[in-house]
Protein backbone atom coordinates (compact mmCIF):
# COMPACT_ATOMS: atom_id res chain seq x y z
CA UNK A 1 0.00 0.00 0.00
CA UNK A 2 1.22 3.75 -0.62
CA UNK A 3 0.85 5.19 2.85
CA UNK A 4 1.91 9.03 0.71
CA UNK A 5 -1.95 9.19 0.16
CA UNK A 6 -2.53 9.55 3.66
CA UNK A 7 -1.24 12.77 4.59
CA UNK A 8 -1.81 13.57 8.46
CA UNK A 9 -2.54 16.44 10.07
CA UNK A 10 -2.62 17.13 13.67
CA UNK A 11 -2.96 14.33 15.89
CA UNK A 12 -6.08 15.13 17.91
CA UNK A 13 -7.47 12.29 20.87
CA UNK A 14 -11.17 13.72 21.30
CA UNK A 15 -13.81 13.46 18.29
CA UNK A 16 -14.82 16.39 15.78
CA UNK A 17 -16.13 16.93 12.70
CA UNK A 18 -13.87 18.53 10.09
CA UNK A 19 -15.98 21.16 8.70
CA UNK A 20 -14.22 23.55 6.36
CA UNK A 21 -17.64 25.26 4.63
CA UNK A 22 -16.80 28.13 5.64
CA UNK A 23 -13.43 29.05 4.92
CA UNK A 24 -12.97 31.68 2.37
CA UNK A 25 -11.72 31.30 -1.17
CA UNK A 26 -9.99 34.78 -2.51
CA UNK A 27 -11.63 36.15 -5.53
CA UNK A 28 -9.29 37.99 -7.99
CA UNK A 29 -10.36 41.59 -9.39
CA UNK A 30 -8.38 44.10 -11.18
CA UNK A 31 -10.31 46.23 -13.52
CA UNK A 32 -12.93 48.21 -11.57
CA UNK A 33 -16.50 49.45 -13.47
CA UNK A 34 -15.08 52.97 -13.71
CA UNK A 35 -12.31 51.46 -16.21
CA UNK A 36 -9.51 51.90 -13.45
CA UNK A 37 -7.39 49.29 -12.32
CA UNK A 38 -7.28 48.66 -8.63
CA UNK A 39 -4.10 49.29 -6.89
CA UNK A 40 -1.53 46.84 -6.54
CA UNK A 41 -3.01 44.60 -9.13
CA UNK A 42 -1.04 42.61 -11.20
CA UNK A 43 -2.20 43.08 -15.25
CA UNK A 44 -1.67 40.28 -17.56
CA UNK A 45 0.14 39.99 -20.65
CA UNK A 46 -1.91 42.48 -23.13
CA UNK A 47 -0.94 45.21 -25.35
CA UNK A 48 -2.89 47.36 -27.44
CA UNK A 49 -3.51 44.91 -30.90
CA UNK A 50 -4.31 42.17 -28.28
CA UNK A 51 -6.94 44.65 -26.40
CA UNK A 52 -8.83 45.62 -29.41
CA UNK A 53 -8.85 42.10 -30.82
CA UNK A 54 -10.66 41.26 -27.77
CA UNK A 55 -12.75 44.45 -27.22
CA UNK A 56 -14.34 43.47 -31.08
CA UNK A 57 -15.10 40.22 -30.48
CA UNK A 58 -17.32 41.26 -26.75
CA UNK A 59 -18.78 43.77 -29.28
CA UNK A 60 -19.39 40.98 -32.12
CA UNK A 61 -20.53 38.84 -29.40
CA UNK A 62 -23.74 41.05 -28.04
CA UNK A 63 -24.21 42.22 -31.20
CA UNK A 64 -25.11 38.72 -32.40
CA UNK A 65 -26.66 37.88 -29.50
CA UNK A 66 -28.89 40.73 -29.71
CA UNK A 67 -29.83 39.91 -33.46
CA UNK A 68 -30.53 35.86 -32.91
CA UNK A 69 -32.77 36.77 -30.00
CA UNK A 70 -35.24 38.58 -32.56
CA UNK A 71 -34.72 36.09 -35.21
CA UNK A 72 -35.58 33.85 -33.27
CA UNK A 73 -38.52 35.95 -32.08
CA UNK A 74 -39.73 36.57 -35.99
CA UNK A 75 -39.83 32.56 -36.35
CA UNK A 76 -36.34 32.99 -38.46
CA UNK A 77 -34.44 30.56 -36.64
CA UNK A 78 -36.01 27.89 -34.38
CA UNK A 79 -33.34 28.68 -30.59
CA UNK A 80 -31.27 30.84 -29.29
CA UNK A 81 -28.95 30.80 -26.55
CA UNK A 82 -27.68 33.98 -25.27
CA UNK A 83 -24.33 35.35 -23.09
CA UNK A 84 -25.74 39.18 -22.67
CA UNK A 85 -23.19 39.47 -19.56
CA UNK A 86 -21.76 36.95 -19.63
CA UNK A 87 -18.86 37.75 -22.27
CA UNK A 88 -16.04 38.48 -20.65
CA UNK A 89 -15.98 34.35 -19.53
CA UNK A 90 -15.76 32.70 -22.89
CA UNK A 91 -13.71 35.34 -25.10
CA UNK A 92 -11.16 36.37 -21.93
CA UNK A 93 -10.59 32.82 -21.49
CA UNK A 94 -9.96 31.90 -25.60
CA UNK A 95 -7.40 35.46 -25.72
CA UNK A 96 -5.47 33.56 -22.62
CA UNK A 97 -5.06 30.80 -25.00
CA UNK A 98 -2.50 29.52 -27.69
CA UNK A 99 -3.81 28.68 -31.34
CA UNK A 100 -2.94 24.95 -30.61
CA UNK A 101 -5.25 24.41 -27.75
CA UNK A 102 -8.82 23.10 -27.48
CA UNK A 103 -11.94 24.70 -26.79
CA UNK A 104 -14.30 22.21 -25.44
CA UNK A 105 -17.43 24.30 -24.77
CA UNK A 106 -21.24 23.78 -23.22
CA UNK A 107 -23.37 26.25 -25.02
CA UNK A 108 -22.63 29.35 -24.15
CA UNK A 109 -19.28 29.67 -25.43
CA UNK A 110 -19.91 31.18 -28.68
CA UNK A 111 -17.15 33.89 -28.06
CA UNK A 112 -14.20 31.37 -28.05
CA UNK A 113 -15.49 30.90 -31.44
CA UNK A 114 -15.81 34.38 -32.55
CA UNK A 115 -12.18 35.26 -30.61
CA UNK A 116 -10.77 32.79 -32.84
CA UNK A 117 -11.99 33.85 -36.11
CA UNK A 118 -14.93 32.04 -36.79
CA UNK A 119 -16.85 33.69 -39.42
CA UNK A 120 -20.27 35.48 -39.72
CA UNK A 121 -21.16 33.43 -42.44
CA UNK A 122 -20.34 30.38 -40.02
CA UNK A 123 -22.27 31.03 -37.04
CA UNK A 124 -25.09 32.06 -39.76
CA UNK A 125 -24.94 28.70 -41.72
CA UNK A 126 -25.38 26.36 -38.57
CA UNK A 127 -27.93 28.71 -37.13
CA UNK A 128 -30.15 28.06 -40.02
CA UNK A 129 -29.14 24.63 -40.57
CA UNK A 130 -28.82 24.92 -44.67
CA UNK A 131 -26.14 23.14 -46.71
CA UNK A 132 -23.53 25.36 -46.00
CA UNK A 133 -23.46 24.79 -42.26
CA UNK A 134 -20.48 22.86 -41.12
CA UNK A 135 -22.31 20.24 -39.48
CA UNK A 136 -24.84 19.74 -42.22
CA UNK A 137 -27.92 20.61 -40.16
CA UNK A 138 -27.50 17.34 -37.68
CA UNK A 139 -26.92 20.31 -35.13
CA UNK A 140 -30.07 22.51 -32.54
CA UNK A 141 -28.69 26.14 -33.03
CA UNK A 142 -25.47 27.49 -31.20
CA UNK A 143 -24.02 24.00 -31.28
CA UNK A 144 -20.93 25.09 -32.92
CA UNK A 145 -17.97 22.92 -33.90
CA UNK A 146 -14.72 23.72 -35.89
CA UNK A 147 -11.91 21.17 -36.51
CA UNK A 148 -9.83 24.17 -38.42
CA UNK A 149 -9.88 26.03 -34.47
CA UNK A 150 -9.86 23.89 -32.52
CA UNK A 151 -13.09 23.91 -31.65
CA UNK A 152 -14.72 20.64 -29.86
CA UNK A 153 -18.60 20.66 -31.38
CA UNK A 154 -21.16 21.14 -28.42
CA UNK A 155 -23.15 18.42 -27.00
CA UNK A 156 -26.73 18.98 -25.60
CA UNK A 157 -26.21 16.78 -23.15
CA UNK A 158 -25.54 18.75 -19.65
CA UNK A 159 -21.24 18.04 -18.92
CA UNK A 160 -20.54 15.51 -21.24
CA UNK A 161 -17.30 17.61 -22.12
CA UNK A 162 -16.04 17.55 -18.84
CA UNK A 163 -14.73 13.76 -18.70
CA UNK A 164 -14.02 14.11 -22.51
CA UNK A 165 -11.36 17.42 -21.77
CA UNK A 166 -9.64 14.89 -19.21
CA UNK A 167 -9.16 12.20 -22.19
CA UNK A 168 -8.20 14.71 -24.89
CA UNK A 169 -5.87 16.49 -22.40
CA UNK A 170 -4.04 13.42 -21.40
CA UNK A 171 -3.91 12.21 -25.05
CA UNK A 172 -2.41 16.05 -25.74
CA UNK A 173 0.17 14.61 -23.03
CA UNK A 174 0.92 11.75 -24.44
CA UNK A 175 1.55 12.61 -27.66
CA UNK A 176 4.26 15.65 -25.86
CA UNK A 177 2.57 18.43 -27.31
CA UNK A 178 2.85 22.02 -26.22
CA UNK A 179 -1.03 22.51 -25.24
CA UNK A 180 -4.04 22.50 -22.96
CA UNK A 181 -6.87 21.42 -23.25
CA UNK A 182 -10.07 24.48 -21.89
CA UNK A 183 -13.20 22.84 -20.62
CA UNK A 184 -16.15 25.39 -20.18
CA UNK A 185 -19.07 24.40 -18.47
CA UNK A 186 -21.51 26.46 -15.75
CA UNK A 187 -22.33 25.51 -11.94
CA UNK A 188 -25.73 23.60 -12.95
CA UNK A 189 -23.19 21.10 -15.07
CA UNK A 190 -21.01 21.09 -11.89
CA UNK A 191 -23.99 18.96 -10.54
CA UNK A 192 -23.68 15.96 -12.66
CA UNK A 193 -22.02 12.80 -12.34
CA UNK A 194 -19.51 13.47 -15.21
CA UNK A 195 -18.25 16.69 -13.46
CA UNK A 196 -16.77 14.56 -10.60
CA UNK A 197 -15.26 11.49 -12.84
CA UNK A 198 -13.51 14.09 -15.54
CA UNK A 199 -12.07 15.81 -12.67
CA UNK A 200 -10.82 12.82 -10.74
CA UNK A 201 -9.44 10.99 -14.32
CA UNK A 202 -7.44 14.52 -14.40
CA UNK A 203 -5.94 14.71 -11.05
CA UNK A 204 -4.81 11.58 -10.74
CA UNK A 205 -3.33 10.89 -14.37
CA UNK A 206 -1.94 14.85 -14.29
CA UNK A 207 -3.97 15.81 -16.96
CA UNK A 208 -3.16 19.66 -18.53
CA UNK A 209 -6.63 20.64 -18.64
CA UNK A 210 -8.07 24.17 -17.40
CA UNK A 211 -11.32 23.51 -16.02
CA UNK A 212 -13.44 26.98 -16.30
CA UNK A 213 -17.05 27.16 -14.37
CA UNK A 214 -18.91 30.09 -15.49
CA UNK A 215 -20.95 30.23 -12.36
CA UNK A 216 -23.69 32.97 -13.49
CA UNK A 217 -26.09 31.85 -10.46
CA UNK A 218 -29.01 29.79 -12.11
CA UNK A 219 -28.97 26.52 -13.57
CA UNK A 220 -31.98 27.69 -15.82
CA UNK A 221 -34.10 28.25 -13.57
CA UNK A 222 -32.41 27.04 -10.12
CA UNK A 223 -30.46 29.53 -8.01
CA UNK A 224 -27.01 28.29 -7.22
CA UNK A 225 -28.46 28.19 -3.33
CA UNK A 226 -30.85 25.30 -4.66
CA UNK A 227 -27.87 23.42 -6.51
CA UNK A 228 -25.57 22.90 -3.95
CA UNK A 229 -24.41 23.57 0.05
CA UNK A 230 -20.82 24.49 -0.33
CA UNK A 231 -18.38 27.09 -0.69
CA UNK A 232 -19.06 27.43 -4.85
CA UNK A 233 -17.39 25.07 -7.69
CA UNK A 234 -13.90 26.36 -6.66
CA UNK A 235 -13.92 24.96 -3.25
CA UNK A 236 -14.75 21.40 -5.07
CA UNK A 237 -11.04 21.74 -7.62
CA UNK A 238 -9.38 21.87 -4.05
CA UNK A 239 -11.03 19.00 -2.93
CA UNK A 240 -9.56 16.85 -6.15
CA UNK A 241 -6.28 18.24 -5.35
CA UNK A 242 -5.87 21.10 -7.90
CA UNK A 243 -4.65 24.16 -8.14
CA UNK A 244 -7.63 26.50 -8.16
CA UNK A 245 -8.32 29.77 -8.53
CA UNK A 246 -11.97 32.14 -8.02
CA UNK A 247 -11.98 35.16 -10.65
CA UNK A 248 -14.55 38.16 -11.17
CA UNK A 249 -16.07 36.45 -14.46
CA UNK A 250 -17.11 39.87 -15.53
CA UNK A 251 -13.62 41.65 -15.38
CA UNK A 252 -11.82 40.61 -18.93
CA UNK A 253 -8.22 41.60 -17.55
CA UNK A 254 -9.13 39.12 -14.54
CA UNK A 255 -10.31 36.26 -16.64
CA UNK A 256 -7.28 36.68 -18.97
CA UNK A 257 -4.63 36.52 -16.43
CA UNK A 258 -6.34 33.82 -14.85
CA UNK A 259 -6.12 31.66 -18.04
CA UNK A 260 -2.50 33.03 -18.80
CA UNK A 261 -1.62 31.43 -15.64
CA UNK A 262 -3.24 28.19 -15.69
CA UNK A 263 -2.18 27.63 -18.95
CA UNK A 264 1.59 28.29 -18.18
CA UNK A 265 1.27 25.88 -14.97
CA UNK A 266 -0.68 23.22 -17.16
CA UNK A 267 2.24 23.16 -19.99
CA UNK A 268 5.25 23.75 -17.21
CA UNK A 269 3.97 20.84 -14.57
CA UNK A 270 1.39 18.90 -16.72
CA UNK A 271 -1.26 18.85 -14.39
CA UNK A 272 -5.31 20.46 -14.21
CA UNK A 273 -6.55 23.61 -13.08
CA UNK A 274 -9.84 24.81 -12.13
CA UNK A 275 -10.82 28.30 -12.73
CA UNK A 276 -14.13 29.93 -11.13
CA UNK A 277 -15.71 32.32 -12.69
CA UNK A 278 -18.18 35.03 -10.79
CA UNK A 279 -20.97 36.32 -13.10
CA UNK A 280 -24.77 36.66 -13.75
CA UNK A 281 -26.77 35.13 -16.89
CA UNK A 282 -28.91 38.72 -17.44
CA UNK A 283 -30.47 37.52 -20.25
CA UNK A 284 -32.88 34.24 -20.30
CA UNK A 285 -31.50 31.05 -20.12
CA UNK A 286 -32.69 30.40 -23.67
CA UNK A 287 -35.41 31.66 -26.08
CA UNK A 288 -37.57 29.27 -24.56
CA UNK A 289 -37.23 30.60 -20.76
CA UNK A 290 -38.98 33.63 -19.30
CA UNK A 291 -36.78 34.37 -16.29
CA UNK A 292 -39.61 36.49 -14.86
CA UNK A 293 -40.78 33.75 -13.30
CA UNK A 294 -37.89 32.84 -10.96
CA UNK A 295 -36.07 36.52 -10.38
CA UNK A 296 -37.10 40.10 -9.89
CA UNK A 297 -36.41 42.81 -11.84
CA UNK A 298 -34.60 44.17 -9.03
CA UNK A 299 -31.49 41.94 -9.34
CA UNK A 300 -31.37 42.04 -12.92
CA UNK A 301 -30.57 45.77 -12.41
CA UNK A 302 -27.90 45.41 -9.85
CA UNK A 303 -26.01 43.01 -12.31
CA UNK A 304 -26.59 45.77 -15.06
CA UNK A 305 -24.40 48.20 -13.36
CA UNK A 306 -21.52 45.19 -14.08
CA UNK A 307 -21.32 45.13 -17.87
CA UNK A 308 -18.05 43.33 -18.89
CA UNK A 309 -18.52 45.35 -22.00
CA UNK A 310 -18.79 48.90 -20.79
CA UNK A 311 -15.77 47.58 -17.86
CA UNK A 312 -13.15 47.03 -20.58
CA UNK A 313 -14.11 49.60 -23.01
CA UNK A 314 -13.52 52.41 -20.30
CA UNK A 315 -10.39 51.06 -19.36
CA UNK A 316 -9.36 51.37 -23.21
CA UNK A 317 -10.30 54.78 -23.83
CA UNK A 318 -8.39 55.46 -20.61
CA UNK A 319 -5.27 53.70 -22.43
CA UNK A 320 -6.25 55.85 -25.61
CA UNK A 321 -6.49 52.66 -27.19
CA UNK A 322 -10.33 53.37 -28.20
CA UNK A 323 -12.50 56.34 -28.90
CA UNK A 324 -16.32 56.80 -29.11
CA UNK A 325 -16.36 57.51 -32.98
CA UNK A 326 -14.81 54.07 -33.03
CA UNK A 327 -17.51 52.49 -31.01
CA UNK A 328 -20.19 53.97 -32.58
CA UNK A 329 -18.67 53.18 -36.06
CA UNK A 330 -17.56 49.10 -34.87
CA UNK A 331 -21.44 48.52 -33.35
CA UNK A 332 -23.60 50.02 -36.82
CA UNK A 333 -21.27 48.13 -39.00
CA UNK A 334 -21.63 44.93 -36.84
CA UNK A 335 -25.29 45.57 -36.48
CA UNK A 336 -25.64 46.05 -40.22
CA UNK A 337 -23.74 43.10 -41.28
CA UNK A 338 -25.35 40.36 -38.92
CA UNK A 339 -28.63 41.57 -40.87
CA UNK A 340 -27.45 41.00 -44.05
CA UNK A 341 -25.95 37.81 -43.25
CA UNK A 342 -29.44 36.22 -41.85
CA UNK A 343 -31.00 37.68 -44.96
CA UNK A 344 -28.42 35.29 -46.97
CA UNK A 345 -28.61 31.86 -45.05
CA UNK A 346 -32.04 31.35 -44.67
CA UNK A 347 -32.57 31.59 -48.61
CA UNK A 348 -29.64 28.91 -49.05
CA UNK A 349 -31.10 25.46 -48.98
CA UNK A 350 -30.93 22.77 -46.42
CA UNK A 351 -28.56 19.68 -46.50
CA UNK A 352 -29.16 16.94 -48.79
CA UNK A 353 -31.18 13.76 -46.96
CA UNK A 354 -28.47 11.97 -47.72
CA UNK A 355 -26.16 13.82 -45.52
CA UNK A 356 -28.67 12.00 -42.71
CA UNK A 357 -26.76 8.97 -42.68
CA UNK A 358 -23.47 10.00 -44.27
CA UNK A 359 -19.76 10.66 -42.73
CA UNK A 360 -19.86 7.95 -39.91
CA UNK A 361 -19.49 4.64 -42.13
CA UNK A 362 -17.55 3.87 -44.95
CA UNK A 363 -20.12 1.94 -46.48
CA UNK A 364 -23.64 2.89 -45.42
CA UNK A 365 -25.33 0.09 -43.64
CA UNK A 366 -27.95 -2.02 -44.92
CA UNK A 367 -30.57 -0.90 -41.79
CA UNK A 368 -29.78 2.57 -41.82
CA UNK A 369 -30.10 2.44 -46.07
CA UNK A 370 -33.64 1.21 -45.47
CA UNK A 371 -34.16 3.95 -43.38
CA UNK A 372 -33.45 6.23 -45.81
CA UNK A 373 -35.42 4.93 -48.40
CA UNK A 374 -38.35 4.77 -46.18
CA UNK A 375 -37.78 8.46 -45.35
CA UNK A 376 -37.53 9.64 -48.86
CA UNK A 377 -40.96 7.90 -49.64
CA UNK A 378 -42.49 9.53 -46.64
CA UNK A 379 -41.26 12.90 -47.91
CA UNK A 380 -42.22 12.17 -51.68
CA UNK A 381 -45.64 11.29 -50.67
CA UNK A 382 -45.88 14.22 -48.28
CA UNK A 383 -44.27 17.81 -50.39
CA UNK A 384 -46.59 19.73 -48.39
CA UNK A 385 -44.82 19.08 -45.40
CA UNK A 386 -41.65 18.92 -46.50
CA UNK A 387 -41.72 21.87 -48.89
CA UNK A 388 -37.66 22.62 -48.77
CA UNK A 389 -36.94 19.10 -49.08
CA UNK A 390 -38.84 17.14 -51.04
CA UNK A 391 -37.92 19.08 -54.70
CA UNK A 392 -34.03 17.40 -54.13
CA UNK A 393 -34.81 13.93 -53.26
CA UNK A 394 -33.03 11.75 -55.22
Amino acid sequence: MNTDIYKEGPVVHNAAFIDGHSVEIPILKILQQDGTVYQGAELPKINEEHAVKIYKALAFHRALDERMIGAQRQGRISFYMAALGEEAASIGGAAGLEAQDMIMAQYREQGALIYRGFSLENFMNQMFSNEKDLGKGRQMPIHYGSNELNYMTISSPLGTQIPQAAGYAYGQKLQGKDAVTLCYFGEGAASEGDFHAGLNMAAVHNAPVIFFCRNNGYAISTPSDEQYVGNGIASRGVGYGMKTIRIDGNDILAVLKAVQLARAYAIEESKPVMIEAMSYRLGAHSTSDDPSGYRTKEEEEKWHAHDPLSRMKSWMLAQNWWDEAQETALFEQLREDILAAVKVAEKIAKPPVEDLVSDVYDQVPEHLQKQLTSLKAHIKKYPEAYPLTAGRIK
